[in-house]
Protein backbone atom coordinates (compact mmCIF):
# COMPACT_ATOMS: atom_id res chain seq x y z
CA UNK A 1 0.00 0.00 0.00
CA UNK A 2 1.00 3.49 -1.09
CA UNK A 3 1.91 5.41 1.73
CA UNK A 4 -0.27 9.10 1.24
CA UNK A 5 2.26 12.11 1.09
CA UNK A 6 3.16 13.82 4.28
CA UNK A 7 2.17 17.93 4.51
CA UNK A 8 5.77 19.47 4.37
CA UNK A 9 5.55 21.82 7.25
CA UNK A 10 7.21 25.17 7.61
CA UNK A 11 9.89 26.17 9.80
CA UNK A 12 8.32 29.22 12.26
CA UNK A 13 9.80 31.43 14.39
CA UNK A 14 7.87 33.72 16.74
CA UNK A 15 8.24 36.65 18.64
CA UNK A 16 5.74 38.01 21.23
CA UNK A 17 5.21 40.33 24.32
CA UNK A 18 3.43 40.62 27.43
CA UNK A 19 0.94 42.91 27.14
CA UNK A 20 -0.33 44.85 30.60
CA UNK A 21 -1.74 47.72 32.54
CA UNK A 22 -0.66 50.97 34.20
CA UNK A 23 -1.06 50.86 37.78
CA UNK A 24 -2.38 54.12 38.52
CA UNK A 25 0.37 54.99 41.51
CA UNK A 26 3.10 54.83 38.23
CA UNK A 27 5.34 57.82 37.74
CA UNK A 28 4.62 60.04 34.04
CA UNK A 29 8.61 59.32 33.82
CA UNK A 30 8.36 56.27 33.94
CA UNK A 31 5.32 56.04 31.98
CA UNK A 32 7.21 57.83 29.17
CA UNK A 33 10.42 55.59 29.36
CA UNK A 34 8.23 52.45 28.73
CA UNK A 35 6.39 54.12 25.72
CA UNK A 36 10.06 54.92 24.43
CA UNK A 37 10.95 51.00 24.75
CA UNK A 38 7.55 49.89 23.19
CA UNK A 39 8.81 52.04 20.06
CA UNK A 40 12.24 51.03 20.70
CA UNK A 41 10.90 47.68 20.14
CA UNK A 42 8.28 47.74 17.18
CA UNK A 43 11.25 49.25 15.24
CA UNK A 44 13.47 46.12 16.34
CA UNK A 45 10.68 43.99 15.42
CA UNK A 46 10.15 45.55 11.75
CA UNK A 47 14.34 44.96 11.53
CA UNK A 48 14.26 41.23 12.49
CA UNK A 49 11.47 40.65 10.93
CA UNK A 50 13.10 42.07 7.59
CA UNK A 51 16.37 40.18 8.49
CA UNK A 52 15.18 36.90 8.28
CA UNK A 53 12.52 36.85 5.40
CA UNK A 54 15.57 38.33 3.62
CA UNK A 55 17.68 35.27 4.88
CA UNK A 56 15.19 32.76 4.88
CA UNK A 57 12.37 33.72 2.69
CA UNK A 58 10.39 30.17 3.53
CA UNK A 59 10.68 30.89 7.36
CA UNK A 60 7.31 32.05 8.51
CA UNK A 61 7.63 34.51 10.57
CA UNK A 62 4.63 35.08 13.44
CA UNK A 63 4.24 37.98 15.57
CA UNK A 64 1.59 38.23 18.70
CA UNK A 65 1.92 42.04 18.86
CA UNK A 66 0.91 44.77 16.48
CA UNK A 67 3.96 45.65 14.11
CA UNK A 68 2.94 49.47 14.68
CA UNK A 69 2.11 50.86 17.90
CA UNK A 70 -1.51 51.79 18.19
CA UNK A 71 -2.81 55.59 17.83
CA UNK A 72 -2.65 55.87 21.89
CA UNK A 73 1.10 55.55 21.53
CA UNK A 74 0.70 58.72 21.16
CA UNK A 75 -0.34 61.67 24.00
CA UNK A 76 -1.33 63.86 21.68
CA UNK A 77 -4.13 61.98 20.40
CA UNK A 78 -8.12 64.00 20.75
CA UNK A 79 -10.17 62.69 23.31
CA UNK A 80 -13.49 63.46 24.13
CA UNK A 81 -15.01 62.75 27.38
CA UNK A 82 -18.75 63.42 27.74
CA UNK A 83 -20.16 64.26 31.22
CA UNK A 84 -16.41 65.35 32.59
CA UNK A 85 -18.07 66.90 35.82
CA UNK A 86 -20.10 63.45 36.87
CA UNK A 87 -18.96 60.92 38.87
CA UNK A 88 -17.21 58.55 36.61
CA UNK A 89 -16.17 61.48 33.55
CA UNK A 90 -14.08 63.46 35.89
CA UNK A 91 -12.05 60.25 37.17
CA UNK A 92 -11.38 59.14 33.10
CA UNK A 93 -10.29 62.63 32.94
CA UNK A 94 -7.82 62.58 36.00
CA UNK A 95 -6.69 58.84 34.78
CA UNK A 96 -5.93 60.47 31.00
CA UNK A 97 -4.19 63.33 32.56
CA UNK A 98 -2.10 60.90 34.82
CA UNK A 99 -1.14 58.76 31.51
CA UNK A 100 -0.02 61.70 30.10
CA UNK A 101 -2.83 62.78 27.64
CA UNK A 102 -2.63 66.05 26.81
CA UNK A 103 -5.38 66.63 24.21
CA UNK A 104 -8.41 66.67 26.37
CA UNK A 105 -11.99 68.25 24.78
CA UNK A 106 -14.38 68.72 27.30
CA UNK A 107 -17.47 71.00 27.47
CA UNK A 108 -19.84 71.88 30.21
CA UNK A 109 -23.41 71.25 30.51
CA UNK A 110 -23.56 75.23 29.99
CA UNK A 111 -21.21 75.44 27.45
CA UNK A 112 -23.22 72.20 25.36
CA UNK A 113 -26.25 70.36 25.50
CA UNK A 114 -25.92 66.85 24.57
CA UNK A 115 -29.42 66.25 23.73
CA UNK A 116 -29.23 68.75 21.01
CA UNK A 117 -28.03 67.08 17.69
CA UNK A 118 -27.28 69.53 15.68
CA UNK A 119 -25.04 71.38 18.38
CA UNK A 120 -23.64 68.08 19.49
CA UNK A 121 -22.49 67.70 15.97
CA UNK A 122 -20.83 71.35 15.66
CA UNK A 123 -18.51 70.24 18.63
CA UNK A 124 -17.47 67.21 16.64
CA UNK A 125 -16.90 69.07 13.39
CA UNK A 126 -14.63 71.42 15.60
CA UNK A 127 -12.72 69.15 17.58
CA UNK A 128 -12.76 66.05 15.75
CA UNK A 129 -11.90 63.53 18.21
CA UNK A 130 -10.37 60.25 17.45
CA UNK A 131 -11.28 58.66 20.92
CA UNK A 132 -14.47 59.54 22.36
CA UNK A 133 -15.62 58.38 26.72
CA UNK A 134 -19.76 58.44 26.64
CA UNK A 135 -20.05 59.15 30.22
CA UNK A 136 -22.68 61.55 30.06
CA UNK A 137 -26.22 60.42 32.03
CA UNK A 138 -28.91 61.11 34.05
CA UNK A 139 -28.29 59.06 36.90
CA UNK A 140 -29.58 58.64 40.57
CA UNK A 141 -30.92 56.14 43.32
CA UNK A 142 -34.49 54.39 43.63
CA UNK A 143 -36.07 57.36 44.49
CA UNK A 144 -35.20 59.52 41.75
CA UNK A 145 -35.48 56.81 38.88
CA UNK A 146 -38.93 55.87 40.77
CA UNK A 147 -40.19 59.09 40.41
CA UNK A 148 -38.92 61.03 37.22
CA UNK A 149 -38.68 57.74 34.68
CA UNK A 150 -39.70 60.06 31.69
CA UNK A 151 -36.86 62.24 32.22
CA UNK A 152 -34.11 59.39 32.99
CA UNK A 153 -35.19 57.39 29.22
CA UNK A 154 -35.53 60.55 27.17
CA UNK A 155 -32.57 62.41 28.57
CA UNK A 156 -30.00 59.08 28.08
CA UNK A 157 -31.90 58.45 24.70
CA UNK A 158 -31.29 62.08 23.60
CA UNK A 159 -27.69 62.30 24.44
CA UNK A 160 -26.90 58.55 23.08
CA UNK A 161 -27.88 59.04 19.55
CA UNK A 162 -26.43 62.78 19.71
CA UNK A 163 -22.93 61.47 20.17
CA UNK A 164 -23.26 58.20 18.46
CA UNK A 165 -24.23 60.30 15.14
CA UNK A 166 -21.49 62.73 15.30
CA UNK A 167 -19.37 60.20 15.91
CA UNK A 168 -20.19 58.44 12.84
CA UNK A 169 -20.24 61.30 10.99
CA UNK A 170 -16.42 62.54 12.12
CA UNK A 171 -15.02 58.97 11.95
CA UNK A 172 -14.32 58.45 15.21
CA UNK A 173 -11.90 55.44 15.58
CA UNK A 174 -13.08 54.33 19.26
CA UNK A 175 -16.00 54.78 21.45
CA UNK A 176 -16.44 53.77 24.84
CA UNK A 177 -19.80 53.91 25.74
CA UNK A 178 -20.65 53.64 29.74
CA UNK A 179 -23.56 51.50 30.77
CA UNK A 180 -24.69 50.27 34.12
CA UNK A 181 -25.26 46.98 35.70
CA UNK A 182 -29.27 47.96 36.13
CA UNK A 183 -29.37 47.04 32.48
CA UNK A 184 -29.39 42.89 33.06
CA UNK A 185 -32.79 41.25 34.61
CA UNK A 186 -33.88 41.16 37.84
CA UNK A 187 -33.50 37.95 38.45
CA UNK A 188 -30.62 36.64 36.15
CA UNK A 189 -28.17 34.19 37.37
CA UNK A 190 -25.38 35.59 40.02
CA UNK A 191 -22.48 36.50 39.38
CA UNK A 192 -24.26 38.06 36.13
CA UNK A 193 -22.27 37.07 33.01
CA UNK A 194 -22.62 39.77 29.94
CA UNK A 195 -24.93 37.32 27.60
CA UNK A 196 -27.49 37.59 30.22
CA UNK A 197 -28.70 40.68 28.54
CA UNK A 198 -32.22 40.37 27.77
CA UNK A 199 -32.97 37.03 28.83
CA UNK A 200 -35.68 38.50 31.20
CA UNK A 201 -37.79 41.48 32.82
CA UNK A 202 -35.80 44.12 34.32
CA UNK A 203 -36.25 45.41 37.88
CA UNK A 204 -39.18 48.06 37.72
CA UNK A 205 -37.63 50.76 40.20
CA UNK A 206 -35.17 51.58 37.68
CA UNK A 207 -36.57 50.49 34.38
CA UNK A 208 -36.81 53.20 32.17
CA UNK A 209 -32.85 54.30 32.97
CA UNK A 210 -32.26 50.37 32.09
CA UNK A 211 -33.98 50.40 29.02
CA UNK A 212 -32.21 53.68 27.80
CA UNK A 213 -28.73 52.18 28.75
CA UNK A 214 -29.59 48.83 26.56
CA UNK A 215 -30.53 51.43 23.81
CA UNK A 216 -27.19 52.86 24.10
CA UNK A 217 -25.23 49.38 24.39
CA UNK A 218 -27.79 48.53 20.78
CA UNK A 219 -26.15 51.96 19.26
CA UNK A 220 -23.04 50.62 19.45
CA UNK A 221 -23.93 47.05 17.98
CA UNK A 222 -25.91 48.91 15.44
CA UNK A 223 -23.42 51.17 13.98
CA UNK A 224 -20.40 48.47 14.31
CA UNK A 225 -22.59 46.00 12.58
CA UNK A 226 -23.57 48.71 9.80
CA UNK A 227 -20.92 50.71 9.65
CA UNK A 228 -17.62 49.04 10.67
CA UNK A 229 -17.38 51.48 13.61
CA UNK A 230 -15.59 50.16 16.24
CA UNK A 231 -17.50 51.02 19.62
CA UNK A 232 -17.57 49.34 23.15
CA UNK A 233 -20.06 49.30 26.15
CA UNK A 234 -18.30 48.91 29.67
CA UNK A 235 -21.15 48.13 32.45
CA UNK A 236 -19.61 49.00 35.67
CA UNK A 237 -21.40 47.83 38.75
CA UNK A 238 -22.06 50.57 41.94
CA UNK A 239 -20.23 53.23 41.61
CA UNK A 240 -18.63 55.77 44.62
CA UNK A 241 -16.02 58.00 45.10
CA UNK A 242 -14.59 61.37 44.43
CA UNK A 243 -17.41 63.58 42.59
CA UNK A 244 -20.04 61.70 43.75
CA UNK A 245 -23.90 63.09 44.98
CA UNK A 246 -24.54 63.34 48.82
CA UNK A 247 -28.60 64.14 48.46
CA UNK A 248 -30.16 61.53 51.03
CA UNK A 249 -33.30 61.24 48.26
CA UNK A 250 -31.92 60.55 45.52
CA UNK A 251 -28.25 59.71 45.28
CA UNK A 252 -26.86 55.95 45.67
CA UNK A 253 -27.05 53.64 49.09
CA UNK A 254 -23.38 54.36 49.52
CA UNK A 255 -22.67 57.73 49.37
CA UNK A 256 -26.42 58.22 51.29
CA UNK A 257 -24.55 56.03 53.98
CA UNK A 258 -22.29 58.31 54.03
CA UNK A 259 -23.79 61.31 54.57
CA UNK A 260 -26.21 59.59 57.10
CA UNK A 261 -23.70 58.29 59.46
CA UNK A 262 -21.93 61.72 59.34
CA UNK A 263 -24.96 63.70 60.48
CA UNK A 264 -25.98 61.13 62.83
CA UNK A 265 -22.75 61.33 64.78
CA UNK A 266 -22.60 64.91 64.61
CA UNK A 267 -25.92 65.09 66.04
CA UNK A 268 -25.28 62.22 68.80
CA UNK A 269 -28.11 60.64 67.10
CA UNK A 270 -28.91 56.75 68.96
CA UNK A 271 -30.05 55.13 65.62
CA UNK A 272 -29.65 55.58 62.05
CA UNK A 273 -32.93 54.08 59.75
CA UNK A 274 -31.76 52.01 56.72
CA UNK A 275 -34.26 51.50 53.85
CA UNK A 276 -35.48 47.95 53.14
CA UNK A 277 -34.32 44.95 54.91
CA UNK A 278 -30.60 45.62 54.78
CA UNK A 279 -30.46 41.97 53.03
CA UNK A 280 -29.80 42.84 49.81
CA UNK A 281 -26.11 41.81 47.97
CA UNK A 282 -24.39 44.84 46.54
CA UNK A 283 -20.98 45.30 44.55
CA UNK A 284 -19.05 48.23 44.59
CA UNK A 285 -16.39 49.75 42.41
CA UNK A 286 -14.01 52.85 43.06
CA UNK A 287 -14.36 54.99 40.65
CA UNK A 288 -10.88 55.57 39.59
CA UNK A 289 -10.76 51.66 39.57
CA UNK A 290 -13.43 52.05 36.47
CA UNK A 291 -11.70 54.89 34.89
CA UNK A 292 -8.71 53.00 34.96
CA UNK A 293 -10.26 50.16 33.59
CA UNK A 294 -11.95 52.43 30.51
CA UNK A 295 -8.56 53.62 29.37
CA UNK A 296 -6.63 50.11 29.27
CA UNK A 297 -9.75 49.37 27.49
CA UNK A 298 -9.87 52.00 25.12
CA UNK A 299 -5.77 51.70 24.54
CA UNK A 300 -5.78 47.96 23.65
CA UNK A 301 -3.39 47.06 20.58
CA UNK A 302 -5.72 46.63 17.94
CA UNK A 303 -5.92 42.61 17.95
CA UNK A 304 -7.07 42.83 21.22
CA UNK A 305 -9.46 45.67 21.14
CA UNK A 306 -10.80 44.54 17.41
CA UNK A 307 -12.01 41.16 18.89
CA UNK A 308 -14.30 43.09 21.72
CA UNK A 309 -16.25 44.75 18.82
CA UNK A 310 -15.88 42.13 16.19
CA UNK A 311 -19.42 43.35 14.59
CA UNK A 312 -20.88 39.06 15.40
CA UNK A 313 -21.17 39.64 18.87
CA UNK A 314 -22.75 42.40 21.12
CA UNK A 315 -19.99 44.64 21.97
CA UNK A 316 -20.11 44.43 26.05
CA UNK A 317 -17.78 43.92 28.92
CA UNK A 318 -18.67 44.18 32.24
CA UNK A 319 -16.63 45.79 34.95
CA UNK A 320 -16.63 45.11 38.31
CA UNK A 321 -14.53 44.49 41.48
CA UNK A 322 -15.94 40.41 41.51
CA UNK A 323 -16.70 40.65 45.60
CA UNK A 324 -20.30 41.43 46.80
CA UNK A 325 -21.58 42.09 50.63
CA UNK A 326 -25.42 43.00 51.96
CA UNK A 327 -26.70 46.67 52.29
CA UNK A 328 -26.70 45.90 56.56
CA UNK A 329 -22.68 44.89 55.97
CA UNK A 330 -22.07 47.79 54.00
CA UNK A 331 -23.76 50.20 56.49
CA UNK A 332 -21.45 49.24 59.11
CA UNK A 333 -18.53 49.39 57.21
CA UNK A 334 -19.66 53.10 56.66
CA UNK A 335 -20.35 53.25 60.35
CA UNK A 336 -16.55 52.09 61.38
CA UNK A 337 -14.96 54.63 59.11
CA UNK A 338 -16.96 57.50 60.10
CA UNK A 339 -16.94 56.93 63.66
CA UNK A 340 -20.82 56.31 64.21
CA UNK A 341 -21.37 53.76 67.52
CA UNK A 342 -25.09 53.83 67.53
CA UNK A 343 -27.75 51.15 66.03
CA UNK A 344 -29.26 50.86 63.02
CA UNK A 345 -33.56 50.13 62.50
CA UNK A 346 -34.37 48.68 59.09
CA UNK A 347 -37.17 50.50 57.56
CA UNK A 348 -38.90 47.88 55.80
CA UNK A 349 -41.61 49.86 53.94
CA UNK A 350 -38.84 51.53 51.76
CA UNK A 351 -38.08 48.72 48.57
CA UNK A 352 -35.02 46.34 48.87
CA UNK A 353 -34.75 46.37 44.58
CA UNK A 354 -32.86 43.06 43.06
CA UNK A 355 -31.63 41.49 46.47
CA UNK A 356 -28.40 40.45 44.70
CA UNK A 357 -26.02 41.87 42.04
CA UNK A 358 -22.96 41.05 41.13
CA UNK A 359 -20.67 41.40 37.59
CA UNK A 360 -18.46 38.58 36.11
CA UNK A 361 -15.64 39.59 35.62
CA UNK A 362 -13.39 36.64 34.15
CA UNK A 363 -13.68 39.08 30.36
CA UNK A 364 -11.65 41.60 31.76
CA UNK A 365 -10.16 40.08 34.04
CA UNK A 366 -8.58 37.62 30.93
CA UNK A 367 -7.11 40.70 29.52
CA UNK A 368 -5.04 41.54 32.60
CA UNK A 369 -7.27 44.11 34.11
CA UNK A 370 -7.96 43.98 37.76
CA UNK A 371 -8.93 47.27 40.49
CA UNK A 372 -6.77 48.15 43.33
CA UNK A 373 -8.65 49.72 45.44
CA UNK A 374 -10.69 47.80 48.14
CA UNK A 375 -14.01 48.79 50.05
CA UNK A 376 -12.64 50.05 52.90
CA UNK A 377 -9.92 52.07 51.67
CA UNK A 378 -12.37 53.08 48.85
CA UNK A 379 -15.13 54.15 51.51
CA UNK A 380 -12.18 56.19 53.53
CA UNK A 381 -11.46 58.67 50.66
CA UNK A 382 -15.08 58.81 49.55
CA UNK A 383 -15.52 59.98 53.11
CA UNK A 384 -12.80 62.31 52.85
CA UNK A 385 -14.24 63.62 49.69
CA UNK A 386 -16.89 64.02 51.11
CA UNK A 387 -15.84 66.22 54.23
CA UNK A 388 -13.38 68.46 51.56
CA UNK A 389 -16.97 68.77 49.98
CA UNK A 390 -19.36 70.07 52.90
CA UNK A 391 -15.57 72.06 54.77
CA UNK A 392 -15.92 74.77 51.34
Amino acid sequence: MQKAPQEKSEPRFTLGMEIGYIPRDTGKEWIQECEEISKMFHRLIQAVRARIKKAQPALVVEFNLPLEPNLFMNKDTKIYIAGHRGLAGSAIVRELQRQGYTNLAMRTHAELDLEDAAATQRLFEQERPEIVFLAAAKVGGIHANNTYPVEFLMSNLQVEASVCRASYATRVKRLIFLGSSCIYPRDCPQPIKEEYLLTGPLEATNRAYALAKIAGIEMCWSYNREYGTKWLAAMPTNLYGPGDHYDLNNSHVLPALIRKMHEAKFAEAKEVVLWGSGTPKREFLYVDDLANALVFLATLEDTRYDALVEPAHCPIINVGSGTDLTIRELAEIVAEVVGYQGRFVQDASKPDGTMRKIMEVSKIRNLGWAPEVDLRKGIALAYSNYLEGITL
